[in-house]
């Protein structure tokens, strides 16, 4: 192990070359880059975040190279990093890596895409620059830890260093630039799990927030700014604040071997992801058995922590955003309809029979599943009938999983889904997004989407 991570991880970054990266992996940033398009399109209509982009309206300019997917204008990268990371992860559709329990997405491709149009890099280049953003987003959330998680919100806060290090590598920084961007970024870490408890729009300024401070930690460096040097590992450092469990030694995990961004799962239920495991366990009872939902006596949710410290506080859900971390109302979701898409939570997440299913479901932290976690996410429920049965259903990779993955078939389907939900393009549109973003990497210069 290097005795100065944050130096090695952030030399990794500055000398990626798009050569280093296997070509599976330049297979799998494309197929994340189209999901989190579809995220992305999907904020649309979405109150909080036409909220972020008013304020965007208002302070930044009128005209420039970068794309607000939501509103088609454009403006500086600043400002389009911002609303598009907001926009894109208010679905909760976003990838995540489940080691890290990290959203890279949102925090990764929003800033890079805004960079990226505004300097007319290539489609290789975005590519290097978003495999740099997820390899160092990653490797910073498993060095964290469950103890950050508990607390902290991993996409807002790591979220910073991972933007921070695509736009550098974009902006082509030095290694030395770069440690200072980490620095600078890592200085505006921010993002607690206290906004559930309110039913807050605090989720959509995390990564609104991490996404700018980041493109603008790497501009600053670029231009000189100087940045601490040991800001993961540091005396008073990210970790010595917001880990109690911090492993230095997971920084610098096997880079350029071990490629993290491979192991990132999308999101095929449009809730929290602490609500999949169990939403596909209950699914597979449910469909097995040929259950209807009034047959349902009770279910109980067999968990890890992280779920009960994340799903736990809501037990009353006032907002459709908020029902998306109701362990219950996603599990009577699926019990109605088989399915949480984003129509089932809009029309229906607090209907008479939804809310009378959420008081039939508890959590239990469950050993098995809680010390297979982060690193996998198993899914447990038992299910009591009214007529006296007790069913099981357990789920080892939630859909969406690399070993459970989605096509490129079903990720052009969910985008379309997502775009038609909030009008944020058509059919027609999305399918010439399509064919732009399976063809990135031969772009000369990456270019405009929807504008």
């Amino acid at each position: 192990m290097t005795d100065h991570p944050s130096k090695t991880l952030a030399a990794f970054a500055a000398n990626l070359r798009f050569e280093d990266i296997p070509p599976a992996v330049v297979r799998r940033a494309e197929d994340l880059l189209l999901d989190w398009f579809g995220s992305a399109v999907a904020g649309k209509g979405a109150r909080p975040v036409e909220t972020i982009e008013r304020f965007a309206r208002q302070m930044g300019p009128d005209s420039g190279a970068a794309e607000v997917l939501i509103s088609r204008r454009r403006t500086s990268p600043l400002f389009a990093a911002m609303v598009n990371a907001a926009s894109s992860h208010v679905a909760e559709q976003d990838d995540v890596h489940n080691g890290s329990v990290f959203h890279p997405a949102t925090v990764v491709f929003s800033p890079a895409l805004a960079v990226a149009q505004e300097l007319r890099c290539s489609g290789r280049e975005l590519l290097t620059a978003s495999v740099a953003g997820y390899e160092v987003g990653i490797r910073i959330g498993e060095f964290l830890g469950r103890s950050h998680y508990k607390i902290f919100h991993t996409t807002g806060t790591v979220g910073t260093v991972a933007a921070a290090a695509a736009v550098g590598r974009l902006l082509k920084l030095t290694p030395e630039q770069m440690l200072d961007a980490f620095g600078s970024a890592g200085t505006q870490a921010a993002g607690l799990w206290e906004f559930l408890r309110d039913a807050a729009d605090s989720k959509q300024l995390h990564t609104a927030h991490a996404a700018a401070a980041g493109l603008t930690a790497a501009y600053l460096a670029r231009d000189g700014f100087t940045g601490a040097k040991r800001i993961l590992e540091g005396a008073q450092g990210m970790a010595a604040g917001m880990s109690w469990e911090a492993d230095a030694a997971k920084l610098t995990d096997r880079l350029g071997q071990r490629w993290a961004l491979a192991e990132t799962s999308f999101k095929f239920h449009a809730s929290c992801r602490h609500t999949h495991p169990a939403a596909d366990a209950l699914l597979q009872v449910v469909t097995e058995h040929n259950l209807a939902p009034e047959q349902i006596a009770a279910v109980n949710a067999q968990v890890h922590q992280g779920a009960i410290d994340v799903l736990g506080p809501v037990v009353n859900p006032q907002t459709v955003h908020q029902a998306k971390f109701s362990m219950g109302t996603v599990l009577g979701l699926i019990a109605q309809f088989q399915r949480a898409g984003m129509k089932e939570f809009e029309d229906h997440f607090n209907d008479p029979r939804i809310a009378a299913f959420r008081a039939k479901v508890g959590m239990t932290l469950d050993p098995e599943v809680d010390g297979a976690y982060p690193a996998r996410w198993i899914g447990k429920v038992e299910v009591r009938t009214v007529d006296g049965r007790t069913l099981l259903g357990r789920v080892d990779e939630p859909k969406g999983d690399p070993g459970n993955t989605l096509s490129r078939d079903e990720l052009e389907q969910k985008a379309l889904r997502l775009a038609q939900f909030s009008g944020g393009a058509t059919e027609q549109e999305m399918q010439a997004v399509f064919r732009q973003l399976w063809d990135i990497e031969r772009a000369a210069a990456v270019g405009h989407f929807l504008t």
